[in-house]
């Protein structure tokens, strides 16, 4: 949570509520539920996504209760007494499971498996929702950016553009676990210890009055960390000169050498490689080139494809709230229900083929070949199936069943872990920079046809076959109503 004295209690869409009032009109509240959050295909954000967000999710829901605030507000909303003395009296109950933030995740697979009283797994649907949604979308458009860079640093610079304060926060968050270096916001810096990047902006340069005594002025305040801005008025016969001037005025003789210059405006490309040009002939080979303004993925990718000399990216607006794709498409499902003892698989239909959900409590697998390295696919089971004791496999497409591959030599690990068991919070989230570290690895598991912005290969998430056959039933079943 950002602030522990923000109340997120009543976090959810009313019909949520609606329902949950009904449930207990019924008598069903206590009915054992399973849920899954999963997410359909994206082509926006590419082949995979960058699951984020669980250790606030974790927050939240280890503090949700209701208060006589939250009480009143439902009873003048017409909620009964009867569930309003349930909510008075309330105790998170369920098990939550969810794969680990920074791992690449993929269309249709559970990525959030909630299983416990359905009045309760149905009341936090909106909290799961939100807080994975919002922060897998920003470190999926961070990670995707980062990759553009090559190897280039990408400071997260965005949160005027944000869509509010935790927007800001949060989505710097996200955006170092996807692999920025550092965020601009301080209060992100503080909050979640990530490296901060300070830089001068255009007013300091126009309070002074020339652009040689405003460098000249910032160089002597920030020696050690350097970075002058350089656009302001003419970038190539004023800027550049005068930042070349001011480092050996101010710079060289105190023993300091530049950090560097930033462009924001103009051919970035073009730009860069003139300044290089003249820094270097200078004697500042070392001194690097940042570039910034509404740079993405696309324009960063299209830059150094001309042939930029630019060492780092600031990327704010399109980044933290990812521009071309600002909505991340997480839903929440009912997967089973146990009625008078037995387990009573549910599944949804729909006109719309990738509407159709995936029935049963599941487990999500990852196949990784045990001499690449690499990630084979994915495979959701049955829970009682256990894969990792396999020495072969069979996997096929489970929309093109008669398409099949058996595997061999490769090692099967779960991605749901478990963070939540019978209410109590059993998951410690790891330091941010080690989740960092961990997605950059788990990214370079992936082949190289799976990373293309466009069109990349479709990395398979399959179904066993006694869950594909089930599903298959469920659905013969759900036609003759």
């Amino acid at each position: 949570m950002i602030n522990k004295n923000e109340k997120y209690n009543l976090m959810m869409d009313f019909y949520e509520i609606a329902l949950a009032n009904g449930f207990i009109a019924e008598k069903i509240e206590d009915t054992t539920a399973w849920f899954d959050m999963f997410f359909r295909p994206m082509p926006q954000v590419g082949g995979f996504c960058i699951m984020a967000g669980v250790e606030q999710l974790c927050d939240c829901l280890s503090t949700l209760s209701f208060d006589e605030d939250d009480i009143a507000f439902l009873r003048e909303k017409g909620v009964s007494e009867e569930f309003l003395h349930y909510l008075s009296d309330f105790r998170f109950q369920c098990d939550v499971w969810a794969v680990p933030e920074g791992t690449p995740v993929f269309a249709g697979e559970p990525i959030v498996k909630v299983r416990g009283p359905i009045l309760q797994a149905l009341l936090i649907e909106t909290m799961v929702l939100l807080t994975i949604n919002h922060q897998t979308l920003i470190a999926t458009k961070a990670n995707r950016i980062v990759r553009a860079a090559q190897g280039r640093s990408v400071v997260e610079f965005g949160s005027r553009r944000a869509h509010g304060a935790q927007a800001a926060l949060l989505g710097a968050r996200a955006a170092y676990i996807g692999g920025c270096i550092a965020t601009t916001n301080a209060q992100a810096a503080k909050m979640f210890d990530i490296p901060v990047f300070g830089g001068m902006s255009h007013t300091w340069i126009q309070a002074f009055d020339t652009e040689l005594d405003a460098f000249c002025a910032y160089a002597r305040h920030y020696p050690d960390n350097c970075v002058l801005l350089v656009d302001t008025y003419d970038t190539i016969h004023s800027g550049v000169p005068n930042a070349i001037e001011a480092f050996k005025r101010e710079l060289l003789p105190r023993g300091f050498r530049p950090k560097g210059i930033r462009i924001d405006s103009g051919d970035l490309a073009y730009l860069s490689k003139k300044i290089r040009r003249m820094l270097n002939d200078a004697g500042f080979p070392d001194c690097d080139i940042y570039a910034s303004n509404s740079l993405d993925e696309h324009i960063v990718r299209e830059m150094l494809g001309h042939g930029a000399r630019v060492d780092g990216f600031l990327v704010g607006e399109r980044l933290i709230t990812s521009a071309d794709a600002p909505v991340f498409g997480g839903v929440y499902k009912l997967a089973a229900i146990e009625k008078n003892g037995k387990i009573k698989n549910c599944i949804k239909l729909s006109e719309n083929v990738s509407k159709i959900t995936t029935p049963c409590p599941k487990l999500l697998w990852r196949l990784f070949d045990m001499e690449t390295g690499k990630a084979i696919a994915d495979l959701l089971t049955l829970e009682d199936e256990n894969i990792s004791e396999k020495s072969e496999y069979e996997l096929f497409d489970p929309d093109y069943s008669w398409k099949r591959k058996t595997v061999s030599n490769f090692v099967a690990r779960q991605l749901l872990v478990p963070v939540f068991e019978k209410g109590q919070r059993v998951y410690t989230s790891p330091a941010l920079s080690d989740i960092r570290s961990y997605c950059a690895e788990q990214v370079d598991t992936l082949w190289e046809e799976v990373l293309r912005f466009e069109y990349p290969h479709n990395y398979y998430v399959d179904l066993s076959q006694p869950l594909w056959e089930e599903k298959q039933k469920l659905i013969g079943e759900a036609r003759k109503k």
